[in-house]
């Protein structure tokens, strides 16, 4: 299993614009083997900003590379950062990817299925 994260430091006053960015966007991730889930968490508020991280959840390293690479990925990044003219975050996000190690899950949610 593959997780890879981007971390954004979203203004404070465009977390609406942010979130709003993200929920209305066509996804393309289902469209490519390997796709597991994804996740836009918001996190901690700091002085000038809140962390926000997108976290998806891929098969392999293999598979979310390829997803990097393909058409789909161009497609859903086409218009990242447009509408309005003001920037949302500081900076530009910050990459993140891992490889689980151990994965440990609730039997009784096996049970429940």
């Amino acid at each position: 299993m593959f997780i890879a994260m981007n971390r954004f430091k979203v203004i404070k006053d465009r977390t609406e614009a942010f979130e709003e960015a993200w929920l209305t966007r066509q996804s393309r991730l289902h469209e490519l083997p390997g796709f597991v889930e994804f996740h836009l968490l918001k996190g901690p508020e700091h002085e000038d900003h809140i962390l926000y991280v997108s976290h998806t959840i891929w098969n392999s390293k293999e598979e979310f590379t390829a997803w990097t690479n393909s058409e789909q990925f161009r497609a859903a990044h086409a218009n990242a950062g447009s509408g309005d003219d003001k920037p949302k975050t500081i900076g530009r996000p910050e990459f993140e990817g891992f490889e689980a190690i151990q994965i440990v899950t609730n039997p009784a949610l096996k049970a429940a299925e």
